[in-house]
């Protein structure tokens, strides 16, 4: 057992190994203790439900081994006589351990307050959140990197009085970076949409599933994923559907030339009942409109009563039906072959 007395860093490998030993079984009835409280705690807070209860649940859970190894070790680190610098180094692991610890809890904590402030608010405040959310977490890994570099021996005085030195140039790298963030903040703010709205954006259309701090995320009608820069988005046009009371809708169809006058005369009353007949419509008007190359022209407007998409189709679709119904029994023929109403809504 002669090994026991030689001597590495001014310890005795004795003093090494008793050393060792304290910190794993320091760290073993630790892990160990963790394992037995944390299922006990969490089932108590499925139980009352209370606030205070669920956290510490979720705290313990969310204590990682990392952590339990550097205090362990640290507390070890107590019976040996180091040199300054492995000393240091056994004094820096746990401050790092935790500065990592506390940036998990503080992840979890802000996504906690978020979803309880914005609980159930899949709108307007649930924008917000997703965006206050990302710029939490943002300034609370930058504080805690800070207090890293400190502890590391950085001069972090130092280090932000250069930054705001070189502030200009990294500001000029970063120029898309940085106008992408402003652009979030100002879709946050301002609020042109929403998650949940449905919104076109140049030729794109798309529900709004996700705000970001560099870009959002819409899926589209044929079920892809767009991926659109804050910033492009605030440099477009951009309609949001989701936000429609009611839909105005404007179509035209031409008759042949050669159709008598009376019947002429009848059209816009006959348009007028076949509209006024459908539920969740409000008739506008119908007029014959001007005498073209092709025919005399007809236009008729109304509005349908609910956003909805499909409720328009079914409508016009009525419509549709209705004028063939009605031209067929006065005889009137459409000028254009093959070609039955020309739609569009506004």
């Amino acid at each position: 057992m002669l090994w026991l007395n030689k001597m590495v860093l001014g310890n005795t490998m004795l003093r090494w190994v008793l050393a060792g030993g304290a910190a794993l079984g320091l760290a073993a009835l630790a892990r160990l203790g963790q394992r037995w409280l944390a299922p006990r705690l969490a089932a108590r807070a499925a139980r009352t439900g209370a606030l205070p209860d669920r956290c510490l649940a979720d705290l313990l859970a969310r204590t990682h081994l990392l952590l339990v190894l550097a205090c362990t070790l640290a507390l070890g680190g107590q019976l040996l006589d180091l040199p300054p610098g492995p000393e240091r180094c056994l004094d820096l692991f746990p401050r790092l351990a935790l500065l990592l610890q506390l940036a998990a809890w503080g992840h979890w904590a802000i996504g906690l307050w978020v979803d309880r402030r914005f609980l159930g608010d899949q709108g307007t405040r649930a924008s917000r959140a997703a965006v206050l959310g990302s710029i939490l977490r943002l300034a609370l890994g930058s504080l805690l990197l800070l207090l890293a570099l400190d502890a590391m021996g950085f001069n972090v005085n130092t280090l932000l009085a250069s930054l705001g030195i070189g502030g200009i140039a990294v500001a000029l790298a970063l120029q898309n970076i940085l106008g992408d963030l402003f652009a979030s903040l100002s879709i946050a703010l301002d609020q042109p949409f929403v998650i949940g709205d449905f919104i076109k954006v140049g030729e794109d259309l798309g529900t709004v599933q996700f705000i970001g701090l560099k870009t959002t995320r819409l899926a589209s009608l044929s079920g892809e994923q767009i991926i659109i820069a804050n910033g492009d988005l605030l440099k477009s046009r951009i309609q949001n559907f989701k936000r429609m009371q009611e839909r105005r809708v404007l179509f035209e169809f031409v008759i042949r030339h050669h159709t008598p006058a009376e019947q002429v005369r009848r059209i816009p009353g006959t348009l007028q009942r076949i509209i006024e007949a459908l539920p969740t419509v409000r008739f506008d008007r119908a007029h014959f409109k001007e005498f073209s190359d092709s025919g005399l022209k007809f236009e008729a407007v109304y509005h349908v009563l609910d956003p909805d998409y499909n409720l328009y189709m079914d409508r016009q679709q009525a419509i549709n039906l209705g004028i063939l119904d009605a031209f067929r029994e006065e005889n009137i023929s459409f000028s254009v072959p093959g070609r039955t109403l020309l739609c569009h809504p506004e």
